[in-house]
């Protein structure tokens, strides 16, 4: 059945990874491979106690100072890309730059330039499966990391658990090198900004209005469920962790200490495809963050012959950062993820959530109608960028039928088997007021104009974080906007442009 609206038609239309953290879940009587028992395993992440990844406030010269210290410190101890290369990475086209952070007291951003000019189709490195920290190395056994997995473990915590306590052992530890990058990136986007899930009360304020902000305090509540059942799973399965001869882990990592671990994986943790659930979550050295994430590329870090490698999908001139695809993210998920948000993203979207109303008496008939035509009870539209227009087309029908109040047109929805059912001008005016009272109440919730966001972008010296909040918040109200017009338009072309809505007592619910 493919209800649409009409000029004196009621009626509805045809059908319509995130990335989520799981919560740890309980497993017992878990064995591992006593080939692993022994292997150097411990890491506690950057802290701001942690001399290795924050300098503390202090006159400009103690800064320097201090920075000069920590940059002969990696001297002794060698850069990452020579590492990687005595024990095992093979001749490779990128050579690892750096760029100077927004804040003085941070060390310069690394990132992976190309060595030599490319073209599309190169390799620009294959990183050995000796190099590369998943889920199968870390338990040792491929059987047990599918088993916690299915269990609904989260991989991100036991990836950060992992390192947190490999980092305890400090140079002794095989990943020293590696941990060390970690530490000074310290899970800083492409604007050196962390993600949210590291701001203050203050600059999350910066997201106010947007969605977004909901969705950085959700996520944080997660991470802290997570660290809460971590001592549950040590105690549940000891063998797991069996090789740290430290304490329990939340007497080991204070709550902030495991946050700031797991938000830097989440920011550097590369998914890979095509192969085992205990391989799909990795952490490759010479990815992300070293290589910046973009929208519009198609390189992707993949698993081929024992490697991760990199393929790249255009050219690139020596000196030239490298980028690979992020995949079809939106911007909220880019800054949550990794501190940053594409401009020139083509996967951007908001989310419109309408809702049958409950009181109706027709409720369930108009449920059972909405199903029919694959819609739910409580209805997700997707309003992706540059398709605002197509977004608005698919709610109207949706919305047309919760304003039908004849028990008659309802059983007429019910039966008929294609476009139906006459809609006065009066009720669609009052469908599409709905809906662009729906976009100016949301617009409404963000403290800025377009205008005013466009005048703070548009200073040098902006604070970044409140720079990558304002270009968020910015592309959000481009889109609110968007929707706004095209609704409006439809008014415009009603017969009556005077007409006055009809009422509606159970009209469906937008949020």
């Amino acid at each position: 059945m493919d209800l649409v609206y009409s000029p004196m038609a009621k009626c509805i239309s045809a059908p319509f990874p995130s990335f989520t953290h799981r919560p740890l879940a309980l497993f017992s009587r878990v064995s591992i491979s006593p080939k692993y028992a022994n292997a150097r395993r411990l890491w506690k992440m950057c802290s701001a106690s942690s001399s290795d990844t924050l300098v503390d406030n202090g006159p400009v010269k103690e800064v320097r100072k201090s920075l000069e210290v920590a940059s002969k410190k990696e001297d002794e101890y060698g850069d990452l890309k020579s590492w990687m290369h005595e024990n095992g990475l093979p001749p490779c086209k990128v050579v690892i730059k750096d760029r100077p952070s927004h804040d003085a007291k941070h060390l310069p951003i690394h990132y992976v330039a190309a060595i030599e000019d490319l073209q599309a189709g190169d390799i620009a490195f294959a990183v050995p499966d000796s190099l590369v920290v998943t889920l199968e190395r870390v338990l040792g056994n491929e059987t047990i990391a599918e088993l916690l997995t299915t269990n609904k473990l989260s991989e991100l915590a036991c990836l950060a658990l992992y390192l947190m306590y490999e980092k305890k052992q400090g140079k002794k530890s095989f990943w020293y090198p590696y941990i060390r990058e970690l530490d000074r990136q310290r899970a800083r986007g492409q604007l050196s900004v962390e993600s949210p899930l590291l701001w203050s009360d203050a600059e999350l304020d910066y997201l106010t209005g947007s969605p977004t902000k909901a969705e950085v305090l959700e996520r944080a509540e997660g991470i802290k469920r997570e660290y809460n059942e971590l001592d549950t799973v040590w105690f549940m399965a000891g063998s797991l962790f069996q090789q740290y001869p430290y304490d329990i882990p939340t007497e080991a990592f204070p709550f902030e200490i495991f946050k700031q671990a797991f938000v830097a994986v989440q920011s550097c943790v590369v998914h890979l495809q095509k192969v085992s659930l205990a391989r799909r979550f990795a952490l490759v050295p010479l990815g992300p963050p070293l290589l910046s994430y973009c929208s519009n590329c198609k390189a992707m870090l993949a698993a081929v012959n024992g490697a991760v490698q990199l393929v790249v999908d255009r050219s690139y001139s020596a000196g030239d950062p490298i980028v690979v695809w992020c995949g079809p993210q939106p911007n909220s998920k880019l800054l949550i993820n990794y501190g940053f948000v594409d401009e020139e993203n083509s996967y951007d979207r908001l989310m419109v959530e309408a809702a049958l109303n409950t009181e109706d008496p027709q409720y369930q008939d108009k449920r059972l109608a909405a199903q029919r035509n694959g819609k739910l009870s409580v209805q997700p539209f997707q309003v992706c960028v540059g398709k605002e227009r197509e977004a608005v087309l698919e709610m109207l029908p949706y919305l047309r039928l919760g304003y039908v109040s004849d028990p008659s047109e309802m059983q007429t929805v019910l039966s008929s088997q294609g476009p139906i059912c006459p809609m006065s001008p009066c009720m669609e005016r009052a469908v599409l007021d709905q809906l662009s009272d729906y976009f100016r109440s949301r617009l409404a919730c963000y403290p800025t104009t377009l205008s005013e966001d466009e005048a703070l972008l548009s200073d040098a010296d902006l604070d970044p974080k409140k720079r990558v909040a304002t270009q968020l918040v910015r592309l959000e109200k481009k889109i609110l906007n968007a929707c706004l017009e095209t609704t409006v338009n439809f008014i415009n072309q009603l017969p009556d442009h005077s007409v006055s809505p009809c009422p509606a007592p159970f009209a469906p619910t937008l949020k």
